[in-house]
């Protein structure tokens, strides 16, 4: 733990200490004490206004925190889940929640970005004459609900239980996008002015994979020209300990369906002279590991390079533990049970090939005597520096077409052109200043992780923009975004605001504004 040089924690300033514990417990009720340490922020010479101003904004956001959990309610009813069709409706209705919160917040430019796929949210206010820009990113759109009779509440009726908010799509990423929004109107309500000026841009189709997003932002570029991006999307190691996110693995997805007769078949008229689909993508499926669960294609690890040995230190540092994560995720331990060394460097630095869904067939209630004409099984792969989406994509179907059995036919369906594994420059200043910011208020040197999942925008805006991107998010790990009972900690919907002001003002002042 870090502290003031003389072996006790350094105590945060009243005003920063007091206005931060009013905003939590503001969201708190009944919950837990608040765990957390609030720091002094640092101070250089004319930096008081500074100071002032961020005060003045934490106050603020203390005032007005219901009305921050009601929009964030609002905004969680919406079902905006981008994979399928049937929720096109609520893409649109989310997308324009946005619009019209960043118009609410105060953004002069406001707009509603048509793609060939959804739309995305641009907003724009300037600052101060020199006050450099930053571009805030985050999407709307989210997971499916399903398998919705595991959730204890609906998906889409936002509950408060435990100091928590229950919805789809609260942790990832509705929440951690709001809290900039949030602290943007704080600034201009509070203050009249922001320390830098803020482009937002909020895409609808993160969780589709972004195919549309690189061409989005290759063609806004100039409208998007910044000096850094900030990214709202991304997660925190653990709720009691700051972390900033360093790197994260690529994906590539595969819809795969083997097909045998023409029409589904009465098991007991064709069974054992018919072909059976679903036996056929059994053996194929597994055909893809070996028996300690490594991929077995030829082909997928090409190109990996060696993770940096920063990395590693960084999962020395984490301290995971292995049996606690087993018994948090419900699952039995192994035997003999591999080091939280071990797990860390599975979940961020090897790839990966999982099994989404598997569908073909009758799954209802009872029995229906059939063999499926055709079965199918949903893929993504993780990908590690080096890997390349299309050519991981390419052994796959390779290797399933010499397993595939005769009297068959193979389908692969990719979708999108897939993400390249992603890293930070270590030594961009913004993640030096967030890293400091956030160890100051939580009482803790903040870690330098990895993601197993995948965020794609960072490779896209370094491409098309030249500039680094840095991932400042509240959610934590355990919050179960893609699963039943998504869940976002309403202490941290509140310190994440705090921590979003002062980030503006410290990068307004670091980097040139006043």
């Amino acid at each position: 733990m870090g502290g003031d040089g003389r072996g006790r924690p350094a105590e945060a300033a009243p005003e920063y200490r007091d206005e931060a514990a009013r905003l939590a417990r503001r969201h708190r009720g009944d919950g837990d004490v608040l765990r957390l340490r609030f720091r002094r922020l640092g101070q250089r010479p004319g930096d008081q206004r500074g100071r002032r101003q961020v005060s003045a904004v934490e106050a603020y956001l203390v005032a007005h925190a219901d009305e921050a959990l009601e929009d964030l309610k609002a905004f969680c009813r919406i079902p905006s889940v981008s994979t399928d069709p049937a929720y096109r409706d609520g893409i649109r209705s989310a997308a324009n929640f946005v619009a019209q919160r960043l118009t609410r917040a105060g953004f002069p430019t406001v707009e509603i970005i048509e793609t060939d796929g959804h739309p995305a949210v641009f907003g724009e206010i300037i600052g101060t004459a020199d006050a450099p820009t930053i571009l805030v990113y985050g999407h709307y759109d989210v997971q499916p609900p399903d398998p919705v009779e595991k959730w204890a509440t609906p998906p889409f009726e936002p509950t408060v239980r435990d100091n928590r908010l229950y919805a789809r799509g609260v942790s990832d990423d509705k929440g951690p996008v709001l809290i900039p929004i949030l602290v943007v109107e704080a600034f201009l309500k509070a203050t009249g002015r922001l320390p830098l000026s803020i482009k937002i841009l909020v895409e609808g189709e993160e969780e589709s994979g972004s195919p549309h997003f690189s061409p989005l932002v290759d063609t806004m570029r100039h409208r998007l020209a910044c000096d850094l991006v900030v990214s709202a999307d991304g997660a925190m190691w653990r709720a009691d300990r700051p972390s900033m996110t360093v790197a994260s693995r690529g994906m590539v997805a595969l819809d795969v369906v083997v097909t045998g007769a023409a029409k589904d078949l009465h098991s007991g008229r064709h069974g054992g002279s018919a072909p059976s689909p679903i036996r056929a993508l059994a053996a194929m499926l597994a055909s893809l590991h070996d028996r300690d669960g490594a991929v077995t294609v030829p082909g997928f690890t090409d190109g990996v390079i060696p993770p940096d040995p920063a990395i590693l230190d960084a999962i020395d540092a984490a301290g995971f533990d292995s049996a606690a994560y087993f018994a948090g995720i419900g699952a039995p331990a192994p035997d003999p049970l591999p080091s939280g060394h071990d797990l860390l460097v599975r979940q961020w630095l090897v790839p990966t090939l999982e099994f989404n869904g598997i569908f073909g067939g009758y799954s209802g209630p009872g029995t229906k005597t059939v063999i499926p004409s055709s079965a199918g099984a949903k893929i993504t792969c993780r990908l590690v520096a080096g890997q390349e989406p299309g050519k991981v994509a390419e052994a796959i179907r390779r290797h399933l077409e010499t397993h595939l059995p005769t009297g068959y036919s193979l389908d692969i369906t990719r979708h999108g052109p897939g993400t390249k594994a992603f890293s930070i420059d270590p030594g961009l200043p913004a993640l030096a200043i967030a890293e400091t910011l956030l160890g100051e208020m939580m009482g803790a040197t903040s870690l330098r992780v990895a993601m197993g999942a995948t965020i794609p925008i960072g490779s896209v805006f370094k491409e098309h923009l030249g500039v680094g991107t840095i991932f400042f998010s509240f959610s934590t790990s355990d919050e179960d975004y893609h699963a039943p009972n998504e869940f976002f900690r309403l202490d941290n919907f509140s310190i994440g605001q705090i921590a979003w002001a002062r980030l503006f003002q410290r990068l307004g002042l670091s980097m040139g504004g006043k």
